[in-house]
């Protein structure tokens, strides 16, 4: 994994949150928070929290005595989280999944919205996972199916190609949409020491106001931005553009809809 691909700094958390949360994760972030509503924990970790799309959700739907610990590696997606979200059910916390610093089975729940995908380990991560969970514990979370599902990533992908033909960008196929072998996830949380598994596809439809605005999103409010700085900065806007010109070509001007689908994971102790 690229040393940029779980960079969120800068503009970026601003403009994530502005762009990528309604267009992407406030659905499945709904549907993350139906899921643990059902389990109705006490006690919640979140990891990977970014800046609080399924933070927020869980607040609605979880028992006003329920409490959560909110955290995220990068300092900045945290600051912006945190001010956007002052509940004092909540605490926010810098903290890094695959080395978290909580006693052993403490909370009664742990969830990640599409983060498992930037673990550099995946299996000490749902370990770390496991530790902090209490008997009977569930880790629920989701991560995205391919690229290929996801049209709007994908056309992004393909445009920026044309940008710089000779070294794409892929840190949307790469990351977030690399990892989906559902019997590689199994394997890892097996190989964790979670024992009951289930996975649910959950198609949505992603819509955003405009190709521009999707645009932006993908290219200026994700670990992307960094790959296209990396290559040509003063390129950025220019990127942006051919990005946005393929999605009007593709779903045309105005507000646009696209495939989306992911898997919704939970796994107990």
């Amino acid at each position: 994994m690229a040393t940029t691909d779980h960079l969120f700094a800068g503009s970026i958390p601003e403009i994530y949150d502005r762009f990528m949360a309604p267009m992407l994760f406030e659905s499945y972030a709904l549907d993350l928070a139906e899921r643990l509503e059902k389990i109705d924990p006490r006690s919640v970790l979140e990891t990977a929290a970014g800046t609080g799309v399924l933070t927020r959700a869980l607040l609605a739907h979880l028992s006003a005595h329920a409490t959560i610990v909110a955290t995220d590696l990068n300092p900045p997606m945290v600051k912006h989280a945190a001010a956007k979200c002052e509940d004092p059910r909540v605490e926010w916390r810098v903290a890094d999944a695959l080395a978290l610093p909580f006693e052993d089975r403490r909370f009664d729940a742990v969830t990640c919205q599409f983060g498992a995908m930037f673990f550099p380990d995946k299996t000490r991560g749902y370990r770390e996972a496991r530790r902090v969970l209490k008997s009977d514990g569930h880790f629920v979370f989701n991560v995205w199916d391919p690229i290929a599902e996801n049209e709007f990533a994908d056309v992004v992908t393909e445009a920026l190609a044309t940008v710089f033909p000779g070294d794409p960008p892929r840190f949307m196929a790469r990351v977030p949409h690399g990892y989906y072998n559902l019997k590689t996830i199994r394997e890892e949380l097996t190989a964790a020491g979670f024992t009951r598994i289930s996975i649910d596809s959950v198609k949505r439809t992603s819509k955003t106001s405009s190709p521009g605005d999707a645009a932006v999103g993908y290219c200026q409010g994700t670990p992307m931005r960094n790959e296209i700085e990396a290559r040509d900065a003063a390129r950025l806007e220019e990127a942006t553009g051919r990005a946005a010109e393929a999605l009007a070509l593709r779903f045309g001007q105005g507000p646009i809809e696209g495939r989306i689908k992911a898997f919704a994971i939970e796994a107990v102790c």
